[in-house]
C-alpha cells in the first residue's frame, strides 16, 4: 500500500502557488499551505481540502512544527514589488526554512527562481532570488531549484505587461532591451515541472534552467501577441535614452502594472534570458505533446481572459509587500481620529438583486457615480506609482476574498450580504469601503454604504478635507445608482428613497486548459 505523500506550499496565495495547490491535490498529495493571512484563502475552491498553517517565514518561532512530516516543501515566496530591506528579509526567511526543513527531515525542497545569465551584475531582485536559491541548495535537504524567465499565462505579470503595451500603443518607442533574446515559458509547463519535481527519486541538489521551445526578442513577443489578439503588428523603435527608470514610468502609465512591479521586471529584461542547459529532461521528460510554444500560450491565456476564467493573477499579491491591517471593529476606534461617510438607502429591490449589483461593481461596470472623478483619481494614483483603476477585476461577476478590484482589494466578503474593500491606492492613511445588504421587513432591502479613513498625520487630514467636496456627490450618487440599478434589473419601479448622513469626522467609539 502506497503511503500518501505530504506537500507543503509556501506562497499559496500568489500567482504560481494558487495554481499549484489544486494540481498537487489532483496528483494525490496531502497538501498543507503556509500563509500569513488565512482569510485570503476563504473563497478558493480547494480551501477545505488542505491544511492551513498560519505563520510568517521571517518569524522562526511561528514556523516550529510546520514542516514536521512534510515530504516535499515548495518555496514560492518572493517579495516582488517590495522596497526597503526586502532582500534582507528574504535571506532571513530562506535561512529559517532551510534550517527547520533539515531539522524536520523534509525529503525535498522545490524552489522556483529567476532565469539569469552568469557573470553579469544582476538587478537587486534577481540577486535576491539567486541568493535564496543558494541558501536552499546549501540546506542539507536535496533541492531542485528551477529557474524560469518570462512566464506566460492569464494573469501573469509578464503577460499583462505585454498585453497592455501592445493593445494600447499603435507605435512603440521602446528601450533597447526589446532587442534582447528571451525564452518565455507557459504557466502550464512551469506547473508541470513543479509537480514532477516531487517525483525525482535521486537526491538531486542543483539548479535547472527551464524555458519554452521558442527564443524570441521582446519586440517579437509583443507582435506575436498582436497577431493572436487580431491586431496589426506594431512598429517598434529602439531608443537608447529609455533608462530602466523611465521605462518603468512608461509601463506604469499605459498598463495596470504599478511602478513597484514594473521596476524589477524591467531591470531583469536588461539581460538576455535564455536557458544555458536543458538537463531537467534527464529527470523529467517533456510534457505529453511537448512544451507549449509562445503563440499557443498567448492564445490559451487570451481565451481565459475573454471568458473571465483567470485562475490566479499577479493582482492576488499585495502590491505593498505585506498584508495591511484589517479594519478594526468600531469600539476599537476609541481615541483615534476617524473620518467616515455613511449612506443608507431603502429599496424595493430584493436582497439578491441588490447583491448582484454590489458583487459586480468596478472593472467594466464602474463605480456608479461620476465616472470622470473616478478616472481622474485613478490617473492621479498611476502618476505617483500606484495601481490605478485599470487593474480591473479577475472575474466579471464574482468576487473572492483577496481579489484585486481596481485600486481596492477584497478584504472580507459574506456572499449575499456584506463586502469590505481595502484601499490600495496611494493615500496618507488606511481606508476602507463597506457595502452591506439587509432584507427589509415587509419586502425589499436596506443598502448601507460606509467609507472609513484613518488619517496619517497632517497629510491625512488635509487629504480628507481636500476631497470632501467631491465626496458630497460621489458617495450619495453611488448609493443612489446602485439601488436604482438593482430595481431596474429586477424590473421594479425606480424610486428615490432613503436618507443621507454627510461625511463627518469622528473620534469614534461605538482571494481543461491551464493558461
Amino acid at each position: 500500500m502506497t503511503t500518501q505523500r505530504t506537500a507543503l506550499v509556501t506562497g499559496a496565495t500568489g500567482y504560481i502557488g494558487g495554481r499549484l495547490v489544486p494540481r498537487l491535490l489532483d496528483a494525490g498529495f496531502a497538501v498543507r499551505v503556509l500563509v500569513r493571512s488565512p482569510m485570503k484563502l476563504a473563497d478558493v475552491p480547494w480551501a477545505d481540502q488542505v491544511q492551513v498553517i498560519t505563520a510568517d517565514l521571517a518569524d522562526r518561532d511561528s514556523l516550529e512544527g510546520a514542516f514536521d512530516g512534510v515530504d516535499v516543501l515548495y518555496y514560492l515566496v518572493h517579495s516582488m514589488g517590495s522596497s526597503g530591506n526586502f532582500d534582507g528579509t528574504e535571506l532571513s526567511s530562506a535561512k529559517n526554512v532551510a534550517q527547520l526543513a533539515l531539522k524536520a527531515d523534509v525529503k525535498r525542497i522545490v524552489y522556483l527562481g529567476g532565469l539569469h545569465p552568469q557573470g553579469v551584475t544582476l538587478s537587486r531582485h534577481l540577486r535576491s532570488r539567486a541568493a535564496v536559491g543558494s541558501i536552499l541548495l546549501q540546506s542539507g535537504v536535496p533541492t531542485v531549484a528551477l529557474q524560469a524567465g518570462v512566464v506566460i499565462g492569464s494573469g501573469s505579470t509578464s503577460f499583462e505587461m505585454i498585453r497592455h503595451l501592445t493593445e494600447v500603443l499603435p507605435y512603440m518607442p521602446a528601450p533597447k532591451w526589446v532587442r534582447n533574446r528571451i525564452q518565455p515559458i507557459a504557466i502550464r509547463d512551469v506547473l508541470y515541472y513543479l509537480v514532477k519535481a516531487a517525483d525525482i527519486d535521486e537526491p538531486v541538489n542543483r539548479t535547472f534552467d527551464i524555458g519554452g521551445p521558442d527564443i524570441l526578442r521582446y519586440g517579437q513577443m509583443m507582435n506575436g501577441y498582436a497577431v493572436e489578439a487580431g491586431l496589426h503588428q506594431r512598429p517598434i523603435a529602439s531608443l537608447p535614452v529609455f533608462t530602466p527608470w523611465l521605462a518603468s514610468q512608461w509601463v506604469n502609465l499605459v498598463s495596470p502594472i504599478p511602478r513597484s512591479l514594473a521596476v524589477p521586471i524591467i531591470e531583469s529584461l536588461q539581460f538576455e534570458c535564455v536557458t544555458s542547459e536543458h538537463d531537467i529532461r534527464t529527470y523529467i521528460p517533456d510534457p505529453e505533446g511537448g512544451l507549449t510554444g509562445y503563440r499557443r500560450s498567448v492564445r490559451l491565456a487570451l481565451d481565459k481572459v475573454r471568458t473571465g476564467q483567470v485562475e490566479t493573477s499577479w493582482q492576488d499579491s499585495d502590491v505593498r509587500g505585506a498584508p495591511a491591517d484589517t479594519l478594526p471593529s468600531d469600539p476599537d476606534w476609541a481615541g483615534h481620529t476617524v473620518y467616515t461617510d455613511l449612506q443608507v438607502r431603502t429599496t424595493d429591490a430584493r436582497p439578491g438583486d441588490l447583491w448582484r449589483v454590489i458583487e459586480g461593481i468596478g472593472g467594466d461596470n464602474g463605480w456608479y457615480s461620476f465616472p470622470l472623478a473616478w478616472a481622474v483619481r485613478g490617473w492621479m494614483d498611476k502618476l505617483v506609482g500606484g495601481v490605478g483603476l485599470r487593474r480591473g477585476r479577475r472575474n466579471p461577476d464574482h468576487l473572492h476574498t483577496g481579489d484585486a478590484l481596481d485600486f481596492w482589494r477584497v478584504e472580507q466578503i459574506t456572499r449575499g450580504s456584506f463586502l469590505r474593500l481595502r484601499a490600495e491606492m496611494k493615500v496618507p492613511g488606511p481606508a476602507w469601503l463597506e457595502l452591506r445588504v439587509e432584507p427589509r421587513e415587509g419586502g425589499g432591502s436596506t443598502y448601507t454604504q460606509r467609507a472609513v479613513f484613518f488619517p496619517k498625520g497632517l497629510a491625512g487630514r488635509l487629504y480628507w478635507y481636500s476631497i470632501l467636496p467631491f465626496h458630497g456627490f460621489i458617495f450619495p450618487g453611488m448609493a443612489n445608482r446602485i439601488t436604482q440599478t438593482a430595481e431596474v434589473e429586477a424590473g421594479r419601479t425606480v424610486g428615490d428613497v432613503g436618507h443621507t448622513h454627510p461625511a463627518e469626522p469622528a473620534n469614534a467609539s461605538p482571494a481543461d486548459e491551464v493558461a
